[in-house]
């Protein structure tokens, strides 16, 4: 005899208060999906948050879109729990140890390989010509030493790093007038050992500059903005890299926006875009935000096209001038800077989006400097930024240096409608993935078992009942 089709009819079973037949396809169906979202989520979405758990900090479980209740880690302090995206953690001094061997301010910090590098600078008064060495270690840095000094004295020079050689554009001379000269040093990247600086006639400034910023590009170097002793200046420049490596004369970009000369400023290049905030013009210190285009079509690939003011460049909270700037993680930060009043403490920061709009700057204040800080050098290495030396309202050139951590810790533990996020093993290295692979195979091991046991259950009912019946009875004695 036929088997009977799975159709509602009269006298059957009603589920649901009656809306559903208990043999029909609706009701067929809903128990089908269920059953496997159980499997898809025993054999599948369980091992794998087995092997999370073993190797991250913490692991979510569900879907955690918005959670009320946060615990962050002490290591945190006084952040908001969790961190808004950028920030970074509170900034400590650098024991004495690390102090420069002489006040300097208005000079250049840039990463070597695994040296920290020092470049030029000031006293307050008087421009210098020596350049200091630091070796890198996980998180901090050691002893500075002297490195080779620059062919004359330079404060307020643009320093970049590409290709493994140190670049020093501009700058005041011992005069105390900007200079037109280009520093190289090279560094032996066998030895770690950095070459004698010595001028680039080929990049010789097209004009002298101070206070002009520069930055390292994948295909060379610009220069951007700065003064020429007697005001601030809208001129781009840029020096790109030939076939062989070797960087071309200066070549004129778009200038900045008229009205926009600006010197003192920090600048970065995040993506496509090139970023100048703050800075002095010739009514002052400002804190307005430039944002060059980069472009990326054939005929002038690599080149600054064209400038916007404000709209998508959104501008600082307050002028600023000679700040600590620099960028991490596609995050823009100025630290510190000097207004109308002085050096000032406060770190402001913003996250371009993937048009290069600039959301607004953010503040913490937990995340300011112990005090107000200007012409400070600031340098990224690894999850460490570093600011060193600068202007305190108290001292023209300072030794010290300021260190802070730029990834906090996320909360270990979250607690929301559907979702939490809880504490996890987080066993490192080899040891912690084979452990995480063991720990997912035993999950779905398990898993599998009681899929077994569960259809077998199903198979046979009235033996299933039987024996939960003996179970329930064996209980309650």
């Amino acid at each position: 005899m036929a088997g009977q089709a799975l159709t509602t009819g009269t006298g059957r079973r009603r589920l649901l208060f009656g809306l559903l037949d208990g043999d029909g396809w609706t009701w067929a169906s809903i128990k089908a999906t269920f059953w496997f979202v159980v499997i898809v989520m025993m054999l599948g979405y369980l091992p794998d948050r087995a092997y999370y758990f073993t190797v991250f900090p913490t692991i979510d479980l569900g879907v955690l879109v918005y959670s009320p209740v946060n615990f962050c880690p002490p290591s945190n302090r006084n952040l908001p729990c969790p961190a808004p995206v950028g920030a970074t953690l509170p900034w400590d001094p650098a024991p004495p140890e690390l102090a420069l061997p002489s006040g300097r301010t208005d000079g250049a910090t840039v990463q070597l390989g695994t040296k920290l590098a020092y470049v030029g600078g000031s006293d307050g008064k008087t421009p210098s010509d020596q350049t200091f060495l630091a070796d890198l270690y996980s998180g901090t840095f050691g002893p500075w030493k002297p490195g080779p000094a620059l062919p004359a004295a330079r404060s307020g020079a643009g320093v970049a790093v590409l290709n493994s050689s140190v670049y020093v554009a501009g700058g005041n001379g011992p005069d105390g007038k900007p200079s037109d000269t280009v520093y190289a040093a090279a560094q032996d990247l066998t030895t770690g050992v950095v070459g004698a600086f010595a001028a680039d006639d080929t990049l010789k400034l097209p004009e002298p500059r101070s206070f002009a910023v520069l930055v390292a590009a994948g295909d060379g170097l610009i220069l951007l903005g700065g003064g020429n002793g007697t005001a601030a200046q809208g001129t781009v420049w840029k020096s790109t890299l030939d076939a062989k490596g070797k960087l071309q004369p200066w070549a004129p970009q778009a200038p900045l926006p008229a009205g926009q000369e600006v010197s003192e400023s920090s600048g970065a290049l995040v993506g496509d875009f090139v970023y100048l905030y703050g800075g002095r013009t010739a009514q002052g210190p400002v804190g307005t935000v430039l944002r060059g285009h980069i472009s990326k079509a054939a005929e002038t690939l690599g080149q600054v096209v064209s400038w916007d003011i404000g709209g998508g460049a959104t501008n600082l909270p307050a002028a600023r001038t000679r700040g600590a700037g620099f960028s991490a993680n596609g995050v823009l930060y100025l630290v510190g800077g000097a207004d109308a009043n002085g050096p000032q403490p406060q770190m402001y920061w913003t996250v371009p989006d993937a048009k290069g709009d600039l959301p607004g700057w953010q503040h913490l204040a937990a995340t300011d400097l112990p005090v107000g800080l200007a012409g400070g050098s600031a340098v990224v290495s690894g999850s460490e930024a570093f600011v060193i030396g600068g202007t305190t309202p108290d001292q023209p050139a300072v030794t010290g240096a300021a260190r802070a951590n730029l990834a906090p810790q996320p909360p270990f533990f979250q607690l929301g409608l559907f979702g939490a996020t809880i504490p996890a093993l987080k066993v490192g290295g080899e040891i912690g993935q084979q452990l995480g692979y063991l720990n997912a195979a035993g999950v779905g091991t398990v898993n599998f078992i009681l899929l077994l046991l569960i259809g077998w259950a199903f198979a046979h009912k009235e033996r299933s009942r039987e024996l939960l019946g003996r179970v329930f009875r064996r209980l309650r004695r």
